[in-house]
């Protein structure tokens, strides 16, 4: 147990940069103590006191505002930063050395009992307000994009955008002593992407048949600013 408590905190110093000392982190991040309150429910759980695990899970979740079914198995180096909103349902598996960031939902499609929570393979990162809904599996070293939903398991060594999630395959891998991969500026923007693609083909068309290109449309320029008489507010 003081093995796996030490590894929370060493975890959160790893990988936060505003992280000062052990202590810090053990009396103010709401992270940790979500985590050490689950550590507890599980115990519980696992000796069929189910009542008093929910009780926990519930007063855990009041003062860290995190909620963690006491069945949920959690891995070793868990880091749930900033913690606020971070649900993570029933079935759910997290394995080893994965970050969530606020707002995440692990969480199920289904009213029926048995496997409806999704499965988080080892160090993989999942951005703020992000939802990973139903039994899908999330391969190793996967990093999902602030806001996505995913709803199809997830190969590993892969980035997913969007809503719903789509995959982009890593052009290469991330080192596993590497530093994570967190900066969502440099996430790709599928939307865009496909939306600048179309209206440069409309472009083509029109110059195709009248000689010349419509300026009517809206477009981004390329520093990725729209502009347009239609967006007054």
């Amino acid at each position: 147990m003081f093995a796996s408590l030490r590894g929370d905190l060493r975890a959160v110093r790893e990988r936060d940069p505003a992280a000062r000392s052990a202590i810090e982190v053990a009396l103010a991040y709401p992270g940790v103590h979500a985590i050490w309150g689950h550590r507890v429910a599980r115990l519980l759980w696992r000796s069929d006191l189910k009542l008093a695990a929910r009780v926990l899970a519930s007063l855990t979740r009041v003062i860290t505002g995190v909620e963690i079914h006491p069945a949920a198995t959690l891995g070793e180096g868990l880091f749930i930063d900033h913690a606020t909103g971070v649900v993570i349902g029933e079935t759910a598996e997290v394995g080893a050395d994965v970050t969530l960031y606020q707002g995440v939902t692990l969480g199920g499609t289904s009213l029926e009992r048995g496997k409806r929570h999704p499965t988080v393979g080892d160090r993989v990162t999942i951005g703020a307000g992000a939802k990973v809904l139903g039994p899908i599996t999330i391969g190793d070293d996967t990093r999902i994009g602030a806001n996505a939903v995913v709803v199809k398991s997830v190969p590993p060594n892969s980035v997913v955008v969007g809503v719903p999630g789509q995959v982009i395959a890593r052009s290469r891998r991330r080192p596993v002593d590497g530093p994570l991969d967190l900066d969502d500026a440099l996430m790709p923007d599928l939307l865009g992407t496909s939306l600048q693609s179309l209206l440069s083909r409309v472009d083509q068309l029109e110059t195709a048949l009248n000689g010349r290109a419509s300026n009517g449309a809206a477009r981004p320029s390329e520093l990725g600013v729209w502009a347009g008489e239609d967006f007054s507010i």
